[in-house]
């Protein structure tokens, strides 16, 4: 026999609600899988159960992106099709929306840190794990990509510091090379000076000189008895010179 057509009302009996309920939910979320992956689409799906428990599930795409992505298609079209006197209205709505997308906000960064976490239920622990550590590890390779950029600039300036000393010490050298030589070019000795020339001898006659002799010892003669009178003068007394003189 085929299966008989259920009608769509509440089941009265607890028990085959809550059975019926778990698996209702179940296929709803493989619906809501399969769906996604065969048609490639954005999938949120947010059910409540009549203890007010949650149930979600959410394609690649966090669940944040899709509502966020739903809320303005579907502000933008109100404000499309709703007329002039209901723009205020839009705008209340709006500003609620916001209020309420802050708080939502807050209670994460709560979260986050490690606060107000006894309400969450283990589905939501593990979202708040899973958020936790794709920020760690986007921060990781931060990190990582600017420690291995300061490497290579680091290694950059060493290279050219490295070739900055080595031309500094080339010059160096170079210096204390010609320095050397020039030292041992002054210390080499230094030749001779070369003999004047020979000086051109006056003439002298013989005669001449013979002749002359007794006017040269005349001249000496007289010179020396000057001397004489000169030297015996000044040991003379100044009243003696001046009776001479006189």
């Amino acid at each position: 026999m085929g299966r008989g057509r259920v009608q769509m009302k509440r089941i009265e009996n607890k028990i085959s609600r809550q059975v019926t309920f778990s698996k209702r939910r179940t296929g709803l979320l493989k619906k809501a899988h399969e769906i996604s992956v065969l048609c490639d689409a954005d999938v949120a799906l947010i059910v409540f159960s009549t203890k007010g428990k949650l149930f979600e599930y959410s394609t690649h795409s966090s669940m944040e992106s899709i509502l966020e992505r739903y809320e303005r298609y579907s502000y933008a079209e109100k404000l499309l099709t709703a007329p002039e006197n209901e723009t205020q209205a839009s705008w209340t709505l709006e500003s609620s929306r916001l209020k309420a997308k802050i708080e939502v906000l807050e209670r994460n960064i709560r979260h986050y840190g490690g606060e107000d976490l006894e309400p969450l239920s283990l589905r939501d622990l593990q979202n708040v794990e899973q958020q936790l550590d794709t920020a760690l590890k986007r921060i990781r390779t931060k990190k990582n990509q600017l420690m291995n950029e300061s490497i290579s600039e680091l290694h950059k300036k060493e290279k050219t510091l490295q070739e900055r000393n080595n031309s500094l010490s080339k010059k160096l050298k170079e210096n204390e090379k010609n320095s050397e030589q020039q030292n041992a070019r002054m210390e080499l000795p230094q030749p001779p000076p070369p003999p004047p020339p020979p000086q051109p001898q006056p003439y002298s006659d013989p005669s001449f000189a013979t002749s002359s002799r007794p006017f040269i010892g005349a001249a000496m003669r007289e010179e020396e008895l000057a001397r004489a009178h000169h030297v015996s003068t000044t040991m003379m007394p100044l009243w003696m010179i001046r009776h001479l003189n006189q």
